[in-house]
């Protein structure tokens, strides 16, 4: 469906053509014409699928014919890097309108927090925000709500994975009760569900391509030890330079400055991206990658889900992630808007019961390539037998001697 079915105004399917816009996604499809009908919304659909636009383009739509003033709409993100791209994105679309946002997060100096201070006060059309960040503001008792239309939980299942629950319920209480609820989530897990009875009413409910990779992604995976795998990584870049724009996710803060020292060698355009770094320096780290002056970029979860990076060639997951569902938004940063890419995991020992888990969720089995002959012997593939031993705590990666 184009975007002109849809019935969005004029000035919004300027700035869609604009920025190469033309066919709705069936996220978008569904989801405008409910929130435009001012029906709550629970939606489920995977990372990459449109999620952003299906919300930010009805309430655009919406906002713009408001002859109020004042805080009309808040998106709550779980992460600072995720609300900065939702504004962004914002900004983008109300680009022929005088809508107005503001990014809402921590890590920022004074300055930063006088001009939140007046947007909550004087008010902006709509807020995204963090929750911890926003939740100091509300403390301080001087934010507007009065004219509030509406509420946006942004990567929802995240959220509450990250202990915000309480914090979610607490920034409700300042709302005003008549008001639309909008969920996205990439999962529904019974937390999203019991929120939702608690705060949606009479919502419409939208499930997209639940938990499963992209068609267009060709995965695979190695199964090696834990000291084969900075090599392995090393000699899959250097001999794909067809690979320009590559993302590396390790599990642990502590690994991602060791992954890219060792890649830097041989390798000039690395970087790493942890919380470790302030915002000012992960801002400057995330816009050289978008420019392509970076090729290769280390990073933990941090960016598996919402950051907006497009033509990412390669995901490479040098640690199998933690959560199943973490598997499918980590590569899917890559064969974003229709486009291919390639996703690659190394195992070892004690991931591949893990790594089961995550090809039932899936429905399928990756491929496991054949671990070159001169970095030495791969383990066997045998989840049932690691799973045994204890999983992650037994002696991760350790060989058989």
């Amino acid at each position: 469906m184009k975007f002109e079915e849809l019935g969005l105004n004029d000035w919004l399917l300027e700035a869609l053509g604009y920025m190469g816009f033309e066919e709705a996604t069936p996220i978008q499809e569904q989801a405008i014409p409910a929130i435009m009908d001012r029906r709550d919304l629970i939606a489920c659909a995977q990372t990459g699928t449109g999620k952003t636009a299906a919300f930010i383009l009805p309430l655009l739509h919406r906002l713009a014919a408001s002859n109020t003033s004042g805080i009309k709409a808040l998106v709550i993100a779980p992460t600072r890097e995720l609300a900065l791209q939702i504004d962004q994105q914002i900004q983008g679309f109300a680009y022929f309108t005088d809508l107005r946002s503001i990014a809402i997060y921590g890590g920022g100096d004074g300055a930063d927090w006088e001009q939140q201070k007046k947007a909550l006060t004087k008010g902006v059309d709509i807020i995204v925000a963090t929750p911890g960040k926003l939740i100091s503001h509300l403390n301080m008792g001087y934010s507007d709500f009065s004219n509030f239309e509406c509420l946006i939980l942004d990567e929802a299942d995240r959220m509450l994975d990250m202990g915000f629950y309480e914090d979610i319920k607490k920034i409700i209480s300042y709302l005003p009760e008549q008001r639309q609820n909008l969920f996205f989530s990439a999962t529904m897990p019974p937390k999203i569900r019991k929120l939702a009875k608690e705060v949606l009413q009479d919502p419409k409910e939208i499930t997209i391509a639940l938990s499963k990779p992209a068609e267009n992604i060709l995965q695979a995976a190695y199964l090696v030890h834990d000291d084969q795998k900075a090599q392995l990584v090393r000699e899959l870049l250097e001999n794909k330079p067809q690979y320009e724009s590559v993302i590396i996710f390790t599990t642990r803060k502590k690994n991602v400055q060791e992954i890219a020292r060792y890649l830097k060698r041989s390798l000039k355009d690395v970087e790493g991206i942890s919380s470790d770094l302030d915002q000012s320096e992960r801002e400057k780290v995330l816009e050289r990658f978008r420019s392509k002056r970076t090729r290769v970029l280390v990073s933990t979860d941090v960016l598996s889900r919402g950051i907006d990076i497009k033509d990412i060639n390669l995901v490479i997951n040098y640690d199998v992630p933690n959560d199943a569902e973490d598997y499918v938004h980590r590569i899917g940063r890559t064969a974003r808007a229709n486009t291919t890419g390639v996703a690659i995991t190394l195992i070892n020992s004690m991931d591949m019961a893990d790594f089961a888990k995550i090809e039932r969720l899936i429905e399928k089995e990756v491929f496991k390539v054949p671990l070159p002959e001169h970095l030495g012997q791969a383990p066997e593939w045998n989840p049932k037998k690691y799973a045994k031993k204890g999983g992650r705590g037994y002696r991760r990666g350790s060989r058989k001697r």
